[in-house]
This record gives C-alpha cells, structure tokens and sequence, in this order.
C-alpha cells in the first residue's frame, strides 16, 4: 500500500488500504497541540507562530477559535472537558471554563517563573502533567525572547490542592508525552537542546507508581529521521510518535512497527472521530489526517 512503511506483518492491522492521507487544511505558520472534542465533533490545535488557536470541524471547516492566546502549545482536556492549554509566552497552564472564561492554573514552581509549558496531559485522578523545555522562551517566533528561571522538568499538578511537583528533572529537553491505556506507563519524549548540533531524539518510558511517582526513564525508541515531538498511545498500547518522515507506530516493547507517510514534518498528532480512530496530524503548515483500524487510548 503507498503511504505506507511495514516494518512488521502485524501493521497491516492497524492501517486501511482504502483511507488515504487527507489534507483538510493548510496556509498555516506552524500547526501543534491538537485536542479532538468529541461532544463537539470538532479538533482545536494551534498556529503557534501566529498566536492562534484554530479549530477544525468537519460540518464546518477551519476557522479561528482563539486570537492573541499568548502562544499556546500543547492542549488536552481535563476529566470536566474543559480545555487545558500550554502558554509560552505566559509560562502558565490555563483552563478555558466551560462558559469560555479562562482561568490561570500553575506559572511559578517554587517562587520562579515556569520556562514555556510545552505539552500537556491529564490523568483519570485529575492530575494534570506537563512538561517545560525553554523553548518558548529561546526565540521570538514561538513565543518571545525571556530569561529561563528554571532547569527543564516534567511536573505533576494536581488541581484538587493546587500542588505543583518535579515528577523528572533529568532531561535536556522533555516534549510531548502520553500514559499508557492503563496508566503504568508514562512515555516522554526528549528532544534535547533547541539549537544543539547533536539533538536527541529518544522516546523515554517511565514506571508509574499508586502516589503518581515515576521510576526507570529508560530510552524505548530512537527516532529517526527527524525527532520525536507529539505521542499517542492507542487501545493496545502502541505508542504513535510524530517524525520527520510522518507518524511512527512503536509497540510497548520499543519495537517499530510501521509508518504513514506525510510530505510534510509531522509536530504533534491525537485521535479523534467517530470511534476515536481518526489520526489528526499538525504537519508544519497543514492539517492532515488519516482513519486508521485502530482506536486511540480513552482520555475520558
């Protein structure tokens, strides 16, 4: 089948020879962050560079959810399907309430400024996680030229009491990231230093334990070409990474799998649509996406 990688029998499974590899839209400056609203029927990601949030429904088309959003990243949605938004440039965690207002959640670990949350994730406890690489902070494109305050660390916030922990400090550069269907596992990708000659381009698989502490950190995947930055795990487990060739499908073991193929960089992706088994992807300048014989993990 073209557009496609099998690098294993078993991919064979999981992709469809008669869904092709649709573009829904494009003329963007750098697509990330995609959260499908399944009440909604609709997907919400950013155009990061240029402040925007947009949204994306198949009844409707492209339009603008959000202007000035203060750079927003990464989303998810919490266990009340609000939305949860990462902001560069307001090193902060937002909620957006359900009648529209926003509300901030955590900027300061300690009495210092967060760097620029970068991806998000909420688990079935409601504690939210997210990682803070300086990213948004190194340049004026993503967000705007500021000073770090604080060493990059993936943290756990927990609503409930406004608590905020370094769940893991011992990163360069922690990414996207997204638990397991049963919440054992949480994987982490790491793309180190923005502007080093050498980037890293580890998958990382952390143990989870009843208190939500992590152990372990071991590499499971190296991606190549390209770098690792938005993952999902779907139903069984699989862990669906972006790349710089399309979307890698990596088995709980490290293994590969097999690939789709996109023209484009692929930055972030989420499964959406009927049955949850639609893969939208954020690919440099466009809005793709692909049905696949697979369902994504449920988030709520």
């Amino acid at each position: 089948m073209d557009g496609f990688e099998f690098t294993q029998p078993r991919f064979k499974a999981y992709v469809l020879p008669n869904a092709p590899l649709e573009k829904l839209a494009d003329g963007l400056r750098w697509t990330e962050g995609p959260v499908f609203f399944g009440d909604r029927d609709e997907l919400l990601f950013s155009d990061l560079p240029n402040n925007r949030v947009m949204r994306w429904a198949a009844s409707a088309g492209l339009s603008v959810y959000r202007e000035a959003g203060d750079f927003e990243n990464g989303h998810a949605r919490d266990r009340q399907g609000r939305l949860l938004s990462c902001s560069h440039r307001g090193r902060r965690i937002h909620r957006t309430e359900l009648d529209g207002s926003i509300t901030g959640l955590v900027e300061r670990y300690q009495g210092r400024r967060l760097n620029s949350p970068n991806d998000i994730v909420c688990k079935s406890d409601g504690t939210i996680w997210f990682s803070d690489p300086p990213y948004g902070i190194q340049t004026d494109y993503e967000g705007g030229k500021q000073e770090s305050e604080l060493p990059a660390a993936l943290y756990r916030f927990d609503p409930r009491d406004g608590s905020l922990r370094v769940a893991a400090d011992d990163f360069q550069g922690p990414n996207g990231l997204c638990f397991s269907p049963d919440e054992r596992q949480l994987y982490i990708v790491e793309t180190g230093l923005q502007f080093a000659p050498d980037p890293v381009q580890h998958v990382r698989a952390f143990d989870v334990d009843d208190d939500g502490g992590l152990c372990g950190g071991d590499v499971l995947f190296k991606i190549a070409p390209g770098n690792a930055d938005g993952i999902r795990c779907d139903e069984h487990g699989n862990i669906w990474s972006s790349a710089g060739d399309g979307v890698h499908c990596i088995d709980p073991g490290g293994a590969l799998v097999g690939k789709i193929l996109v023209p484009s960089t692929v930055a972030n992706l989420a499964f959406g649509g009927r049955n949850n088994s639609r893969l939208f992807l954020c690919a440099s300048q466009a809005l793709y996406a692909i049905y696949v014989n697979v369902r994504g993990a449920s988030l709520l």
